[in-house]
């Protein structure tokens, strides 16, 4: 069946799961599967360890999941972080579905996590499809004036090649930019992650493999949904 939402908001069960007397229970699970990958368990056995000891859900081991990190890992998230008053003058590199669709959630209701390295992350996935929103614009405005407060050089955006209507969004972005004569660019690649561990401008994500290569990130999504969405409550689990 065609894909009809309008909305990227919570799944029907993410109220119950993600209700505010989880949250220790998550914390602790997140803390508990940091713990063991700082001590070299692969990902999907340590989950599972952490998974059925909190008797957690599958969506609650989706969230800890995208919500830890090792040690070593969060240490050099920490050292490659920029805040907003370092980014100006410098051009930034945006991981462009990343982004967006973090941003969309927030708009749509979705649940927002706070990670371990205070990256914010959201529960949507796409399967290599990007369906426009109602949000999608209104998330691309945040997006951009708050880039615009920054006084970056210049921003450009790298979309997903193969994701289908990724040229459709490239179209969006380059006209809603020229409309606020932001200086975007925005590119069709078939590996962003790729580019943007190698980039020599200011890396865009919330992606834990492109953190872990990249030599500058700015904590973008964080940054919009805190000036921009005062009424988002995300699930703190830093």
């Amino acid at each position: 069946m065609p894909d009809r939402r309008q909305h990227r908001g919570p799944h029907p069960e993410d109220t119950g799961l993600f209700r505010a007397e989880m949250n220790p229970i998550l914390r602790a699970a997140v803390s508990d599967l940091s713990w063991l990958l700082s001590s070299g368990y692969a990902e999907v056995a340590a989950l599972k360890i952490v998974g059925d000891h909190f008797q957690l859900a599958q969506r609650q081991r989706l969230a800890v999941m995208r919500s830890s990190c090792s040690d070593a890992s969060l240490a050099r998230r920490r050292a490659a972080r920029l805040d907003a008053t370092e980014v100006r003058d410098q051009s930034l590199a945006l991981d462009g579905f990343n982004v967006l669709t973090t941003i969309e959630a927030v708009l749509s209701g979705g649940v927002l996590l706070i990670g371990r390295d205070g990256c914010c992350r959201d529960m949507a996935s796409m399967h290599g499809n990007y369906r426009h929103v109602e949000e999608t614009m209104p998330a691309l405005e945040s997006i951009g004036e708050l880039i615009a407060s920054l006084h970056v050089a210049e921003c450009r955006w790298l979309l997903d090649s193969p994701v289908s209507n990724s040229g459709r969004l490239r179209r969006r972005i380059l006209d809603l930019a020229s409309e606020r004569g932001w200086n975007w660019h925005a590119d069709l690649v078939e590996n962003p992650d790729t580019v943007l561990a190698a980039s020599a401008a200011v890396v865009c994500t919330a992606d834990s493999v492109v953190l872990d290569a990249c030599a500058r990130w700015f904590n973008l999504a964080r940054d919009v949904i805190e000036r921009s969405i005062p009424g988002a409550h995300p699930v703190d689990l830093e």
